[in-house]
């Protein structure tokens, strides 16, 4: 049964998505134990699935999914970022597979609530039977509610939303234990010189879970923080010791998870202290941002720039080319495939997904991808990356 996709943004997000596509190619605090940091088998990761299908209108959309018994609404936070095009087209490609009427909005960029609250309610209006959603920050919540009490079955993916119950379930990254691994490998690293942090964040006007839980699993895994902050970044001594030495951290800035945020953040931290030896960076586009930024400032060389998502290009290039120290590597398309099956197994009669046990989500999995092992951290080398790698 062939399924139509309708992407509910500007032509300018659509033309992002399909040049992202045609190249290769962001949760609570646990202790998820070693079998969390394996990759996933390559069965399971995204493996070059097609770009969305649908019919151009004149004013940027496609045509809405009409011949599906089935319908599904893909929320994503935008169509710039690679993690969320690679999200996209596994999706679809799993709504061919099983039948299913999908259909794609996003916001404008990293933060649009507005956007999304529109596709939610566009969902229900259609009569779907669930959405899958990357939600943007909070303001989602009422109108996630509102779908729910209409029998719509919601997934977040990647992002839990605050709090967790607000859908019915999450499949995501242990974001937490993400950002332990890039802490533990940059510890190590460094071997007990000083280290003067960057924290190159998500947003500093609103408290996202992937944000603060990447950012307080890499100050626990260096040895700085002892428990979660849920109330932001930030709250963190200053000075101190970490597990293999001092540190200083000197800034906390947002970088929206984008190439531009990222230089600019990084351009604002070198004006507050030029020594900066350590980037640690919300996502891969921001690490790129921040490289440019060093480069620009001829201070690239002996900084350890850390990150999180783990894609083909960007991500693994970055590692390959020794831009980016590690990254932690999480896999969206079987996030999207396993929210796709859920929707149509319940509305089908099947039973409803569970979460992994000893958290209060499904954990998809994450590997720490480094050419420059550490003792004592757990990892796999960028080739084994690229092998399984998205985007």
């Amino acid at each position: 049964m062939k399924t139509r996709t309708r992407i509910l943004r500007s032509c300018a997000a659509l033309a992002a998505l399909g040049l992202v596509a045609t190249a290769c190619g962001s949760d609570d605090d646990s202790d998820s134990g070693a079998a969390a940091t394996a990759a996933p088998d390559a069965s399971t990761a995204p493996d070059g699935t097609t770009a969305p299908d649908g019919t151009t209108a004149a004013d940027g959309t496609t045509a809405p999914a009409t011949d599906g018994d089935v319908g599904v609404s893909l929320i994503l936070k935008n169509t710039s970022n690679p993690f969320f095009v690679s999200m996209a087209e596994s999706a679809q490609a799993e709504a061919d597979s099983l039948g299913v009427g999908l259909t794609v909005a996003a916001g404008k960029e990293d933060g649009d609530t507005q956007s999304q609250i529109e596709a939610i309610e566009a969902a229900v209006a259609r009569g779907d039977a669930g959405i899958l959603i990357t939600p943007s920050g909070d303001a989602v919540i009422p109108a996630l509610d509102a779908a729910r009490e209409a029998g719509l079955y919601t997934i977040a993916l990647d992002t839990p939303p605050n709090p967790p119950t607000a859908v019915d379930i999450t499949f995501a990254t242990d974001n937490y234990l993400a950002g332990q691994l890039i802490g533990q490998w940059t510890a190590g690293t460094l071997a007990g010189e000083k280290a003067t942090i960057a924290m190159l964040d998500l947003f500093n006007d609103q408290v996202v879970s992937v944000d603060y839980l990447r950012d307080q699993g890499f100050l626990n895994g260096m040895g700085i923080v002892d428990e979660v902050d849920t109330s932001g970044n930030g709250n963190e001594p200053a000075t101190g010791a970490y597990s293999g030495g001092d540190y200083e951290i000197v800034c906390h800035e947002p970088t929206d998870g984008a190439v531009d945020g990222g230089r600019t953040a990084m351009e604002t931290c070198l004006a507050q202290n030029p020594d900066i030896n350590v980037v640690y960076t919300i996502n891969e586009p921001a690490a790129q941002g921040a490289y440019d930024a060093l480069t620009a400032a001829g201070g690239a060389d002996g900084v350890t720039i850390v990150s999180v998502d783990g894609g083909c290009d960007p991500g693994l290039r970055l590692v390959s080319e020794g831009v980016i120290g590690a990254t932690s590597q999480q896999y969206p398309g079987k996030m999207a495939t396993l929210g796709m099956q859920a929707i149509k197994d319940l509305a089908t009669g099947g039973a409803p997904p569970e979460v992994t046990s000893g958290l209060d989500f499904f954990n998809t999995g994450v590997a720490l991808v480094t050419d420059n092992p550490v003792d004592g951290v757990e990892s796999i080398s960028v080739e084994e990356g690229q092998a399984i790698c998205w985007g």
